[in-house]
């Protein structure tokens, strides 16, 4: 039989740092909507919906759920897609799952950002009392206030707003279970996954000092206010939000952001500019391994000197005739220090070793090149 996954939805190259997004009681992955696609240009993003919300089915969570039974759901969502290991945002009870994954899992949580989240959500007995409305009356007159809940005054989402009427009130109950039975308080000095924390000022559910109190107890944590950003800062400041998310994700992956460095470095603004402008989404994936894979860790290994990497690649090249390649690295090899002389005495080996007509081929390209140097 197969198991029953929350719904989800990815984006970006499949080849990218895995990404997972978390959304708050009452909403849907859409709540990422103006955040997502930004963050999946260089991630692999994989945004879900709760038990009984969006598309995921209600059945998944009873009564006395727990935020560990939402992180188990998450963790069986990632490994189905073959994630072992990924970094994670969530806003309020996704923060949460967040928390929970850090301190009971952090094997899989390479880095966490928590927005507009707690520890602790204020004690049992308003989450209790919400549980029972909801599952007597349903979620209409919920729904009605949650503009305030959300967002500072005048603002609004309506799409969000509807998620919260349509979900499904034992489901949206059972979360209320979740969030009254969570405080991982005494366990926030656990987490050794670098970690973001992102306050709205204006937030009445989750204000800042629940955000500042995690950031106090997590080792080498930050924290980030947004001014004019109620509960669901995603939604309503998404510039912000993203560039607090870019920051902290660019820096605990390194490698993608490192790799493009490199490669500009050596092959050029120019050409790197081009293939950028050139990008499509049937290519976006292979940009995306060239820039972690060959330029984020092979040409930062420090083993070689960048000098002998391009005698290497130089070499390589002629071996396999990729004469348009050659002259790109051509230009790559006087970046890195090599002199005409240096270039000549290169292919003269390859000569010997990958044949005389390769060899031709190769002089003549990189004749062009250092002429156009000259020039």
């Amino acid at each position: 039989m197969t198991e029953k996954l929350l719904n989800h939805r990815t984006e970006g190259p499949t080849t990218a740092p895995p990404l997972l997004l978390g959304p708050s009681l009452g909403t849907s992955y859409a709540l990422w909507d103006q955040v997502a696609p930004e963050l999946s240009i260089g991630h692999r993003v994989v945004r879900w919906d709760l038990p009984g919300h969006g598309g995921s089915a209600p059945d998944l969570i009873g009564p006395g759920a727990t935020v560990g039974d939402l992180a188990g759901l998450v963790l069986a969502l990632a490994d189905s897609l073959g994630i072992e290991r990924f970094a994670y945002a969530g806003v309020s009870l996704g923060g949460a799952v967040g928390l929970y994954l850090a301190v009971h899992h952090p094997e899989r949580v390479s880095s966490l950002a928590v927005i507009c989240s707690s520890a602790h959500f204020n004690g049992s007995k308003m989450w209790e009392e919400r549980a029972a409305l909801v599952r007597r009356e349903g979620l209409a007159s919920l729904a009605e206030g949650a503009d305030a809940r959300w967002f500072t005054p005048g603002f609004t989402v309506p799409g969000l707003v509807q998620d919260h009427r349509d979900a499904d009130p034992g489901a949206y109950a059972a979360c209320c279970d979740a969030l009254a039975a969570f405080d991982l308080r005494e366990r926030l000095p656990e987490i050794s996954a670098p970690t973001l924390l992102i306050a709205g000022r204006d937030d009445p559910a989750t204000p800042p000092a629940h955000l500042r109190e995690i950031a106090d107890a997590v080792p080498g944590a930050a924290l980030v206010e947004i001014p004019g950003a109620s509960h669901l800062a995603p939604a309503q400041c998404p510039e912000a939000v993203l560039t607090a998310m870019r920051a902290h994700f660019d820096k605990a992956a390194g490698g993608a952001k490192r790799g493009m460095e490199v490669r500009r470095e050596v092959l050029g603004d120019a050409h790197v500019d081009r293939a950028q402008a050139r990008q499509t989404a049937f290519t976006a994936r292979f940009q995306d391994f060239i820039s972690r894979y060959a330029w984020g860790e092979i040409w930062t290994d420090l083993t070689l000197s960048r000098r002998e990497r391009s005698m290497i690649t130089l070499t390589a090249l002629v071996a396999h005739g990729h004469y348009d390649e050659l002259a790109m690295h051509v230009r790559a090899a006087r970046r890195n220090g090599l002199t005409p002389e240096e270039i000549g005495a290169v292919l003269l080996q390859a000569a010997v070793y990958c044949g005389v007509p390769a060899a031709n081929s190769a002089f003549a390209a990189a004749q062009r090149v250092l002429a156009e140097e000259e020039g």
